[in-house]
C-alpha cells in the first residue's frame, strides 16, 4: 500500500471519529440542553468541528408545511437570514420539498439559487430527515468552487439525520414540557377555584375513600385533608350510615345518576347543621369510577327563613286581634258602663261597693290586655306612671288566688323595701300572671311559689321561683321564641313568655331564666328606675 491511500486511509479514519464523537456530544446536548434553540446552535457548532465549516444555516419546515423557518446559523449576513423561504423555493427549499441532498460547484450557475453569503460558488444543502419525514434543511456554503465533493455527502447526511433525530426528541420533549406545564397550571386553577368556592366539595372512589377534600370541607368538619385522604368516608364519619347517606352514594355508583338531599346533620363537634347535598357521578367515559359531593350548609338560611315564616305568622295575628280585641271590648265597655251606673245607686252596701268597683278596675285590665295584644302588628303607646312592684304583685296575687289555692300551693313572699318605678302597671300585671301561672301549671303537685323584691343600684330586682320539675337543658334556649311551647296542643299558643320578654325590653329591662331538672325554675325581672 503506498503513502497517499495511508493518508486516505488515515484521513478516513480520522473522520469517522469525529463523526463519532460528534453523534455522541449530540446526545449528550439532548439531555443536557433545555431548549431547541440551544440544541440547533450546539448542532452547527459540533459540524463546524467535524467538517471545519466557514458557514452553516438551519432551517426548519413551519407547522403548515408552507415555509422553511430560521433555526440557527453562523457566518451568514443579516439580510439572508431574515428572508423568508417558501417550500421549493431556492436550494433549501428544493432539497426539503424532494428530501435529497443537492452538491453545486457553482451556485452562480444555479438559477434557483438566493444569495447567502457574500461571493459564494460552493454549496452543499442536505435534507434533515426524521421518522421518514423533512424536518428541515441543513446548508452550508464556500467562496472556492469545488470545495465540497461527493463524498462530503454521506458524512454531512448521517450527521443531518442523528441531529434531525435530536431535534425531533427536543420538539417532543419541548411539547411534552409544555403539556405538563399547561395541565400544572390548569390543576393549580381548578384547585384554586375548588379551594376559595363557599361551598364544600369531596369526592369519592368506588370504594367510598376520600380522594380530594377542600378548604370548606376542612372548616365544615374540623378534619384537614391530609387526615381524610384515602380513608373511607364511613369510617370518619359513621353518623353519615346513620342517615342513610351510604345508600344514595352506592345508587349513584350503581346507575350513574345524579342524587340530591336536605337533611339535618349532627357534626363532629355535635353541632346541628340543614346541608344540602348534590351527589353527582364521576365518569372516565362511560364508566362511574366515583362520586362528586357538593354540600352547601343552608342553616343560616333556613334560620332566616324560619324568622320569616314566624314574623309572618306574628302579623297575621296581628291583623287577627284588631278583630278579636273590638268584639271584646264591645261588652267590656257594656259591663263597665252598667258597673258605674249601679255604683250610683245609694241603697248599695260597702261589699257591694267594692265588688263594682273591682270589676271597673278590671275592666280596665281586660282592655289594656286587648291593646297589648294589638302590639303584634303596630307599636303602641305604653301608659307609665310612678309604681310600687310590691302593690302590683298583690294585686295579681288576688286576681289569680282561686288558681293557686286551686293547686294547694303556697305562696311566700319576700318583698322588699324597693323604690317606686315607672313602668306600665297593666303591662306589668300581664308579665306577672304569665310567669306565676307558668309556675302553677309547673308543679303537678303541690309546691311552693317563691317572689322576691330587691332593690338594685338602677332599679329593681323581681324574682319569681317555683318547685316544679325544672326544664330541660336542650329546650331552655327556646322558651322565649314565638310559638314554642311545651304544653299540649289546646292548651297554649307558645306566646306568652315571648309577650313577657317584649314588654320587658319595651320597658328597657330585662327578663332572664334559669331552671335546675328536678329542683324547679327561677324567673328574674329586671327593671329601671325610670325609662325614657
Amino acid at each position: 500500500m503506498d503513502n497517499r491511500s495511508k493518508q486516505t486511509m488515515q484521513k478516513d479514519d480520522s473522520q469517522e471519529q469525529k463523526l463519532l464523537r460528534a453523534y455522541h456530544a449530540i446526545g449528550d446536548e439532548l439531555i443536557s440542553l433545555a431548549s431547541l434553540p440551544e440544541l440547533l446552535n450546539k448542532i452547527l457548532e459540533i459540524s463546524k468541528n467535524v467538517f471545519q465549516f466557514e458557514n452553516a444555516i438551519m432551517r426548519l419546515v413551519s407547522d403548515d408545511g408552507k415555509e422553511l423557518v430560521l433555526a440557527a446559523s453562523y457566518g451568514y449576513p443579516d439580510p439572508a437570514i431574515k428572508r423568508k423561504l417558501q417550500m421549493g423555493e431556492g436550494i433549501m427549499g428544493r432539497v426539503a420539498a424532494s428530501a435529497a441532498p443537492v452538491l453545486i460547484d457553482n451556485v452562480t450557475e444555479d438559477h434557483d439559487y438566493i444569495p447567502g453569503i457574500p461571493d459564494a460558488r460552493c454549496a452543499l444543502c442536505v435534507p434533515l430527515v426524521a421518522r421518514d419525514r423533512v424536518i428541515g434543511v441543513f446548508n452550508v456554503e464556500s467562496h472556492q468552487e469545488g470545495t465540497f465533493h461527493s463524498e462530503d455527502v454521506a458524512p454531512l447526511m448521517t450527521m443531518a439525520a442523528h441531529a434531525a433525530i435530536a431535534i425531533e426528541n427536543a420538539r417532543l420533549y419541548e411539547r411534552t414540557s409544555q403539556l405538563t406545564e399547561r395541565f400544572r397550571q390548569l390543576h393549580q386553577f381548578n384547585d384554586r377555584i375548588l379551594q376559595s368556592t363557599t361551598l364544600g366539595i369531596y369526592t369519592l372512589d368506588a370504594n367510598l375513600c376520600i380522594t380530594s377534600w377542600n378548604k370548606r370541607m376542612e372548616k365544615a368538619s374540623g378534619m384537614t385533608e391530609n387526615q381524610v385522604l384515602g380513608r373511607p368516608l364511613l369510617t370518619l364519619f359513621p353518623v353519615l350510615a346513620e342517615e342513610g347517606f351510604d345508600d344514595r352514594l352506592n345508587r349513584v355508583l350503581r346507575t350513574g345518576k345524579p342524587e340530591k338531599l336536605q337533611l339535618i346533620h349532627n357534626n363532629l363537634q355535635g353541632q346541628r347543621r340543614v346541608q344540602k347535598r348534590r351527589l353527582s357521578p364521576l365518569k372516565d367515559g362511560d364508566v362511574t369510577t366515583g362520586v362528586v359531593i357538593v354540600v352547601e350548609d343552608i342553616t343560616e338560611f333556613k334560620g332566616l327563613l324560619d324568622q320569616m315564616i314566624q314574623s309572618e305568622k306574628l302579623a297575621e295575628i296581628g291583623r287577627l286581634s284588631s278583630g278579636v280585641a273590638h268584639e271584646i271590648n264591645n261588652p267590656l265597655e257594656v259591663i263597665s258602663y252598667s258597673a258605674q251606673l249601679l255604683l250610683r245607686e245609694e241603697s248599695l252596701s260597702d261589699f257591694h261597693q267594692e265588688l263594682l268597683t273591682r270589676i271597673g278596675s278590671e275592666v280596665e285590665r281586660l282592655q289594656a290586655l286587648t291593646s297589648g295584644l294589638l302590639g303584634f302588628s303596630r307599636s303602641g303607646s305604653m301608659k307609665k306612671s310612678r309604681i310600687d312592684v310590691n302593690e302590683v304583685l298583690e294585686q295579681v296575687l288576688t286576681f289569680i288566688g282561686y288558681q293557686i289555692q286551686r293547686g294547694q300551693h303556697e305562696v311566700v313572699r319576700d318583698y322588699g323595701e324597693v323604690p317606686a318605678i315607672m313602668a306600665d302597671p297593666n303591662q306589668l300585671k300581664q308579665v306577672y300572671i304569665n310567669l306565676i301561672m307558668n309556675a302553677v301549671q309547673a308543679m303537678k303537685a303541690p309546691g311552693i311559689i317563691t317572689l322576691t323584691t330587691r332593690a338594685l343600684p338602677y332599679g329593681v330586682e323581681i324574682d319569681i321561683s317555683d318547685t316544679g320539675d325544672g326544664v330541660e337543658e336542650a329546650i331552655r334556649d327556646k322558651i322565649f321564641e314565638p310559638f314554642y311551647t311545651t304544653k299540649p296542643e289546646g292548651e297554649g299558643t307558645g306566646l306568652g313568655l315571648y309577650l313577657c320578654r317584649k314588654i320587658m325590653s319595651d320597658h328597657e329591662g330585662s327578663l332572664n331564666f334559669e331552671s335546675t331538672l328536678g329542683e324547679g325554675s327561677r324567673f328574674i325581672i329586671r327593671l329601671p328606675l325610670r325609662t325614657r
